[in-house]
C-alpha cells in the first residue's frame, strides 16, 4: 500500500469514526514513527499493515459508547501504544494513561507522545497491579493482546471506578475462557460480559470486544501481588 493509499485509508477511518483532522494527523505521525523507529516494540511496522492491524483495530473501541464518553482511560500493557495512543488522538478531552512495565516500551511511548503531540496522554511505567495511584479512578480500562480474559478482569477491576467499563480486544471466541472470566468477574465485582463483534478492516474475521461493567466495589484483597493473576488465575 503506497503512502497515498494509506492516507486514503486513514480518511476512510476518519469518516467512519468522525475523527477530527488533527486526530488523523497525529495518527499518521504515529504510523510513521512505528515504521521508521527501530525500537518500536511491534512486529507490524509496514504502513500497509499497521494502518489496519494497529489503527483500525484500535479505533474499533470507539464503537463502545463508554469509550467515547470516558474522561479517564487506562490502557494496560500498552506496548507500542495501541489502542491507547490512537484513542488519545481520537479523544482529546480524555486523559489516557499508558500503563506498561517494560522500560524500553515506556521509552518508546514517551517519544511517541512527543512526536504526535498527545498532551492528554502519559506513560505509567508500572505493572497494573502496582499502580496504586490509579485505584478506583478510571472510567475505562482498555486491554489488547495481553492475557486471558480472567486475568484482564483482575488487572482492571481494582482500577475502575464504580460504573466503569473494561474493554478487552480478543479474536475468536473461546467458551472455556469466557466461562472462567465470568466466574472471575463475579468475584471482582464486575457484571457479565457483553460481547461485541467488530470488523475493523475488510476481510478480518473473528474479532470481538469484551465489555465488563463494574457493578460493585472490588474486594480489598485485590489487587493481588504482581504476577499472581497469571500464576493463579481466578475462575480456573
Amino acid at each position: 500500500m503506497a503512502a497515498e493509499a494509506v492516507e486514503a485509508r486513514l480518511a476512510e477511518l476518519a469518516a467512519e469514526h468522525a475523527l477530527e483532522p488533527r486526530a488523523v494527523e497525529a495518527i499518521s505521525r504515529l504510523l510513521t514513527l512505528v515504521a521508521t523507529d527501530p525500537t518500536a516494540p511491534t512486529t507490524v511496522r509496514q504502513l500497509r499493515e499497521a494502518v489496519d492491524v494497529h489503527v483500525a483495530d484500535s479505533l474499533s473501541g470507539l464503537e463502545v459508547p463508554a469509550v467515547r464518553a470516558a474522561e479517564r482511560i487506562a490502557d494496560l500493557g500498552a506496548g507500542a501504544g495501541f489502542p491507547g495512543l490512537v484513542l488519545a488522538a481520537a479523544l482529546p478531552a480524555a486523559d489516557v494513561a499508558l500503563v506498561e512495565s517494560v522500560g524500553k516500551k515506556c521509552t518508546f511511548m514517551a517519544r511517541a507522545i512527543d512526536a504526535i503531540g498527545a498532551t492528554n496522554a502519559e506513560v505509567v511505567c508500572e505493572r497494573a497491579e502496582e499502580w496504586h495511584d490509579g485505584l478506583g479512578t478510571q472510567d475505562v480500562i482498555t486491554v489488547r493482546a495481553v492475557a486471558p480474559l480472567s486475568v484482564l478482569a483482575e488487572y482492571a477491576a481494582p482500577l475502575l471506578r464504580l460504573g466503569g467499563t473494561l474493554v478487552g480486544w480478543k479474536a475468536a471466541r473461546d467458551p472455556t475462557e469466557e466461562d472462567a472470566a465470568a466466574r472471575a468477574a463475579e468475584e471482582l465485582g464486575l457484571g457479565p460480559a457483553e460481547i461485541v463483534p467488530v470488523t475493523p478492516w475488510p476481510g478480518v474475521t473473528e474479532r470481538h470486544l469484551y465489555l465488563y461493567s463494574k457493578l460493585m466495589e472490588t474486594p480489598e484483597r485485590f489487587p493481588r501481588r504482581a504476577g499472581m493473576a497469571r500464576k493463579r488465575p481466578l475462575g480456573a
